[in-house]
């Protein structure tokens, strides 16, 4: 059983904790111009940070299957909690301190039900296209490691 870490208490711009987890970013369809090119980006810049895999299936179907073993399952739902960079670095933290790999799940346009559900993230208040969706999750998580790093770039 994961011992959830509370948020608030975890400190930015200190050394980032050791362990090194894999993100899945596991998604509904093919991504396709303008948004594969920024994709491509931050999964590059992202390879500097982390491990990250970003994962293709065809259908809602196949997104059971392909979640990793014993990650920690984030599914994007815009009914879920939303954080501001600054939150969502800690958050990102905890889930490293937790030491499980995480797959954040970005279902089809009409939403995917998952069985495993650890938390919902939501991006915002907007409806996003599902492959925008993508861009700002993978940006956010770089953003993420060079807050935890306290390497320029947030601001």
């Amino acid at each position: 059983m994961e011992v959830e870490l509370p948020v608030a208490a975890l400190v930015l711009h200190g050394p980032p904790s050791i362990a090194q987890v894999r993100y899945t970013v596991l998604a509904v369809g093919k991504v396709k111009p303008p948004y594969a090119d920024d994709v491509a980006h931050y999964e590059r810049l992202l390879a500097k940070q982390a491990r990250v895999d970003v994962v293709e299936v065809a259908d809602d179907d196949a997104v059971a299957r392909r979640i990793p073993e014993r990650a920690f399952v984030c599914m994007l739902d815009d009914r879920g909690t939303a954080y501001d960079s600054e939150a969502f670095a800690r958050w990102v933290e905890a889930r490293r301190q937790g030491g499980r790999d995480v797959c954040f799940v970005v279902g089809g346009p009409y939403g995917t039900e998952l069985d495993r559900c650890d938390h919902r993230l939501s991006l915002g208040p907007m409806t996003l296209p599902h492959q925008l969706a993508r861009v700002v999750l993978l940006e956010q998580l770089f953003r993420a490691h060079k807050i935890l790093a306290g390497e320029p770039y947030h601001h």
